[in-house]
């Protein structure tokens, strides 16, 4: 038998009809080329977010066990159409929910975290020459509850598999053909990268480049799983190679994340922040106390800092990160990074792990990221 190949396509990729055939054909396409194919599959479109609207509409404070069995549901009905779309192209295939799939998690209901994966039946449905469509971002915990894995779950949903499978790849699908030096909507000179080892992947992740999820790719590393980062419209196997490793001495990409808010926080604050799992990016201490650089789409709710004992929004930023060893150890690059990004605002910065990181204005990120990346990968 072929090797085992996990692939995993987002909601746009599987927005409409269309698209869901467009994803059975390059399926199909790895299946007849001899290999196994696992697919984690996200639910169509906007479905996801017009699920929790409905909820909303219905209570300002939906219990967090019922929101995820709602949402569950965007992911089904996209793996159940992708499984019919595969097999009218003459490729048997069967559809697996993320308990179906073996996929078990701890008990926190919104935001879990997969704690083990039994893939039997995904191992019989491939002995039995079918493809294996898994709901991408959902399990289920060992007291028999459904489970989602938060923001970006798909992503992990298909690295723990092929962990699990020890799969020769995985391969994440998206709009974009794999990873650029810069998010090149908004850099025309970024280029794209054959390769690019899972440290840097990691660090280019966190500092908010959107192709890759960090906590996925984290799991990746600590796996050992060999990513791929391609577009659903190319052959299958192209795009960005991610294979374990180290970050590069020199500089290889720049991120701009401008969804962050700086806070204050006085008596009581660390903990409200605390009460929200991965909210906080960053602590100091400056004169007018304690602060925080804070994710706000990792806070519970809506994001909205309002009503948080103890904490004090202040103006929104924007972080930059240039990744790449010299960007920490280099004097000469580090202050090609201070001097790219002091004209359009910036508030601090810091070196660490495998990239140097400034905070701008969120207004300034577009302009940040061009500056940092003339400045440190144009010269």
């Amino acid at each position: 038998m072929g090797r085992v190949v996990v692939q995993k396509y987002g909601g746009s990729s599987v927005a409409d009809v269309a698209r869901i055939r467009q994803v059975a054909a390059r399926v199909v396409q790895t299946a007849r080329a001899g290999d196994q194919v696992v697919v984690a599959v996200s639910a169509m479109g906007n479905t996801t977010n017009e699920l929790l609207a409905l909820a909303r509409s219905v209570s300002t404070n939906p219990g967090r066990r019922e929101l995820d069995l709602l949402v569950s549901v965007g992911e089904r009905v996209s793996m159940t159409l992708l499984a019919i779309a595969i097999e009218e192209l003459g490729v048997p295939a069967a559809s697996f929910t993320g308990s179906q799939a073996g996929i078990i998690t701890d008990e926190r209901h919104v935001a879990a975290q997969v704690i083990e994966v039994r893939p039997w039946r995904i191992r019989r449905a491939l002995e039995q020459g079918r493809v294996a469509i898994v709901a991408g971002f959902q399990g289920v915990s060992r007291a028999g509850e459904v489970t989602t894995l938060g923001r970006g779950g798909t992503d992990t949903t298909a690295v723990v598999l092929a962990a699990a499978l020890g799969a020769e790849h995985c391969e994440i699908c998206s709009d974009v053909d794999g990873i650029y030096s810069a998010d090149p909507r908004v850099v025309p000179a970024a280029r794209r990268l054959e390769r690019l080892p899972l440290d840097a992947a990691v660090a280019l992740s966190r500092g908010g480049s959107k192709v890759l999820l960090a906590d996925a790719v984290e799991r990746a590393r600590e796996l050992g799983v060999q990513l791929m980062a391609s577009a659903t419209t190319e052959r299958p196997g192209s795009g960005t190679a991610l294979p374990p490793g180290a970050a590069p001495g020199r500089v290889v990409a720049v991120a701009a994340d401008d969804q962050l808010v700086r806070v204050v926080v006085r008596s009581g604050g660390p903990a409200a922040l605390a009460a929200s799992a991965g909210a906080v990016r960053a602590w100091w201490t400056e004169g007018d106390g304690l602060h925080a650089l804070v994710d706000r789409r990792n806070l519970h709710g809506d994001g909205d800092l309002t009503g948080l004992a103890g904490v004090s929004p202040s103006a929104p930023v924007a972080a930059l990160t240039a990744v790449g060893r010299q960007a920490v150890s280099d004097p000469a690059i580090v202050q090609a990074c201070i001097d790219a990004l002091a004209p359009l605002g910036l508030m601090r910065w810091w070196a660490s792990g495998a990239g140097w990181t400034g905070l701008v204005p969120r207004g300034a990120a577009a302009d940040a990221q061009r500056a940092l990346h003339a400045a440190t990968l144009e010269g």
